[in-house]
């Protein structure tokens, strides 16, 4: 029974193997000329203009957690959508609340203004 695991046993080791080489393969073979441009912080030649700790205005949060949100529901909506055909009325019901509810914040926060990029 435990054969049945070396293949995934194997591909975990791959896996472990290539990011521990891509991670490290500049270190190894790379060439190493610092100086002190290179060193330096800001090694583009720009010379910062504000502080580090610029405040970012709410709207870009706000902005990124409607992503978040808004893109998470795919993680729900596509097992819904590849089981469509085999679910209940109960399946569908659920996923029609989901859905239902979903569409309600959406529209709060459109009315809330929380999508413009003024």
């Amino acid at each position: 029974m435990m054969e049945q695991y070396i293949p995934i046993v194997f591909m975990v080791a791959i896996g472990v193997i290539a990011g521990v080489v891509f991670a490290h393969i500049n270190r190894w073979i790379g060439p190493r000329r610092p100086n002190e441009e290179k060193l330096s912080t800001y090694e583009s030649g720009m010379e910062p203009v504000r502080t580090a700790r610029e405040r970012f205005s709410v709207k870009f949060y706000l902005v990124a957690m409607l992503f978040i949100v808004f893109d998470i529901e795919i993680v729900f909506l596509y097992p819904w959508a590849v089981v469509f055909r085999k679910l209940d009325a109960a399946g569908i019901i659920g996923m029609g609340v989901f859905l239902f509810v979903l569409v309600v914040g959406l529209i709060y926060e459109w009315r809330k203004g929380g999508m413009d990029w003024k």
